[in-house]
This record gives C-alpha cells, structure tokens and sequence, in this order.
C-alpha cells in the first residue's frame, strides 16, 4: 500500500470523524447531549472508527482496483425525543453531516485554486484534490434517499407520517443497502460526484 493511499485513507478517516461530529452538534444545538454525554463529540479516531466502514471496506475497494476509497464511522448516537421542535430538529440533524462535508470540500477547493495559481508543489495540489473529492463523494453519498443514509431521515421528514413510520423500519439493514448502493449505482453516484468537483474547482 503506497503512501498515496494512506493519504486518502487518512483523509477519509478524518471527513468521516467532522461528519459525525456534526451531526452530533446540531443535535445539542436543538437540546439532545447524548452525543455529548457518550464523548462523540471529539476528534478522537478511536470514538469513531467502524471496523467495516472505516478500515475493511476501504481496504476491499483499494485491492479491488477501484481507484478510489470510500466509507464511513460509527453513527454518533442522539434521542430524537430531546430534540426541541423535533419535526425541525430531527432533519436537520441528518443534514448537518453532509453540510460539513460540502463546507470543508468548498474550503479545500478555494486553496486547490489558489494553489493553483501559486505553483504548489504537485503532492499538494494532489491532496487537496483527493480531500476535496472525497469529501464531495461522502456528502452525496449520505443525501441518498437510502434508508440508513442521512437523505433518508431528511426525505422522510416530507412524508406523510404513517408512510415514515413504514419505511423506518428497514433502518436496520441500512449496511446490506449501502453494499448494494455501491455495487449497482456507483456510476450514477461517481457521475455526480465529478460533476459537482468539476463545479467546486472550476474545472
């Protein structure tokens, strides 16, 4: 595994941790401290780690041949019956994770053009591209409306509640539709992922 990889890996690993994370501030920002209470709201890698999402399954894309990594952290945990005004509260929740990540791949573009403009040396510029992509790819990834995803829990939100309810339940097996997600749609998602980094860079 060379250090490219690693890098990515890395990058990954940390766009995962300030997703989480957000998630779990706009959670005590509407009342819940369950985040807080359970010390997800650190920076700290080990909190976050999910064996599969965050070590497995970017191993099994790398050996793959995909050319690119791809996977996520452990959920940080909230009581939506904490929330104030959970009919608001509980969509944004699910919205601040991939928000962060389009705010930090939007940071990480400006000084890709900048750099651009500066001569940066080339592994600069490469690593400023690979966070930018990845951090693009996670929030439109988690805006699927897969259950599971974050899209889900914001869709859901427009739903008549009885329909919400219904769907809600196939929230268990959120990791079967991730697998599937990525195996059978991947196309449809990498088209936007690049359409949308084309935007940020100004490619």
């Amino acid at each position: 595994m060379d250090l490219t990889v690693l890098f990515q890996i890395a990058i990954l690993i940390i766009s995962v941790m300030i997703h989480e994370i957000s998630h779990g501030y706009m959670a005590l920002f509407w009342g819940d401290k369950t985040a807080q209470y359970e010390g997800r709201l650190t920076l700290n890698p080990v909190k976050h780690i999910d064996i599969f999402g965050s070590i497995i399954l970017p191993a099994l894309m790398y050996f793959s041949g995909t050319g690119f990594i791809f996977g996520w952290a452990k959920p940080v945990p909230y009581n939506p019956y904490n929330l104030r005004r959970r009919n608001i509260a509980e969509p944004l929740v699910a919205f601040a994770g991939p928000l962060s990540n389009f705010i930090v791949a939007l940071i990480l573009a400006i000084f890709l053009r900048i750099g651009a403009q500066f001569s940066l040396p080339t592994e600069t510029i490469l690593l400023l591209t690979y966070a930018v992509l990845i951090n693009i790819a996670l929030g439109v990834f988690n805006l699927m409306p897969v259950p599971g995803f974050d899209g889900f829990k914001i869709y859901s939100a427009f739903l008549p509640p009885h329909i919400a309810v219904r769907l809600q339940q196939f929230e268990r097996y959120w990791i079967i539709f991730a697998i599937l997600f990525i195996v059978f749609l991947s196309p449809f998602f990498l088209a936007i992922v690049e359409w949308l980094f084309k935007i940020f860079v100004g490619a």
